[in-house]
């Protein structure tokens, strides 16, 4: 751990860590893999990383591409991927791959761990068929779980266990607020936030699926799709990219862009525009604000901007929809 930003005073500064000390393990988040594969290989193609012997992702789902980056260019094809999905409340980690026992799947977080009995429900409690998005939840207790909120049973209960339990029943089901996807292995593909899924059409999508197909997209660095008012679907695709260097910003590559989505999710996913911007808002710890990003998709007045790092791109995108 260490103080301060990867980028200073160079793009290296991680793998001249890595290379100082013979880390042999590296836990980080896909936004800073996104933000090295932008930067290029040749950083950590500067230094010696043989002492990895483990790589980690952790606090958002991980598109395919990124998870390849990762896997050749810092673990030189030799180190596993762990892809953990867990929460503060959860006390560990509950869904992830078990280096060199499971295989892994780029962008799938993995089956349960030992112990951990989870599913993917649909909004009416039964479990969905493979393939198909719904809601990520833990039905059976487990070891580490939190038990109560400080001095407020009732809250504890009502954030996380009211939406699919049956007390009566004596049935508990712990609900995350995420979406997920699961495959005929098991392996359970984490969508993101609840609140991160968009309903176009009465089609429920991911964001995090939308984001994938974009920056699957060679010349893409990284992605944001947020959701914005329409008078027809209800609810249209906005997405927001930032380009690789070198790579121009032009309608070919937008219409690329486009055809990438209904290829990979299908038409009803087509982003209703494409912005791309040079940098995206981000808090100091690096997370995507999207909520300034629906103000800008529906026109709103832009809410509270003092958390970020970088204020000013929100007004510069804003006066790049504004004109285009």
């Amino acid at each position: 751990m260490y103080e301060g930003t990867p980028d200073y005073p160079d793009k290296d500064r991680l793998w001249e860590i890595v290379d100082d000390y013979d880390v042999t393990q590296l836990y980080t988040a896909p936004t800073a893999i996104r933000a090295f594969m932008k930067w290029g290989p040749e950083y950590p193609d500067r230094h010696d990383l043989s002492s990895l012997r483990l790589l980690g992702t952790v606090g958002e789902p991980i598109n395919p591409r990124a998870w390849k980056w990762y896997y050749r260019h810092i673990g030189n094809e030799e180190c596993p991927i762990v892809d953990t999905w867990w929460q503060t409340e959860t006390g560990g980690m509950m869904i992830t791959t078990l280096p060199a026992l499971n295989t892994m799947k780029p962008g799938s977080a993995g089956p349960p761990l030992p112990g951990i009995s989870a599913d993917v429900i649909d909004p009416s409690g039964d479990p969905v068929e493979a393939g198909r998005a719904g809601h990520l939840v833990v039905n059976k207790p487990w070891p580490g779980m939190l038990r109560t909120l400080y001095k407020n049973d009732e809250r504890f209960i009502n954030e996380y266990w009211d939406e699919y339990s049956n007390p009566e029943r004596d049935q508990w089901v712990y609900f995350p607020e995420d979406g997920a996807k699961i495959d005929d292995d098991g392996y359970i593909t984490v969508l993101g936030r609840v609140d991160d899924v968009l309903n176009v059409s009465g089609h429920r999508l991911g964001t995090m699926e939308i984001e994938s197909a974009i920056v699957g997209v060679e010349g893409v660095a990284e992605a944001a799709v947020v959701g914005g008012d329409h008078e027809i679907k209800g609810e249209a695709v906005y997405a927001y990219v930032i380009t690789e260097d070198g790579q121009e910003e032009s309608e070919a590559f937008r219409e690329e862009i486009i055809a990438a989505v209904e290829d990979a999710i299908g038409p009803i996913a087509r982003p209703e525009q494409v912005i791309f911007t040079p940098e995206l808002p981000k808090t100091r710890s690096g997370k995507i604000m999207r909520r300034l990003l629906e103000d800008i998709a529906n026109g709103d007045e832009l809410g509270n901007t003092s958390t970020l790092r970088n204020p000013d791109v929100v007004h510069d995108i804003q006066q790049k929809v504004s004109s285009e």
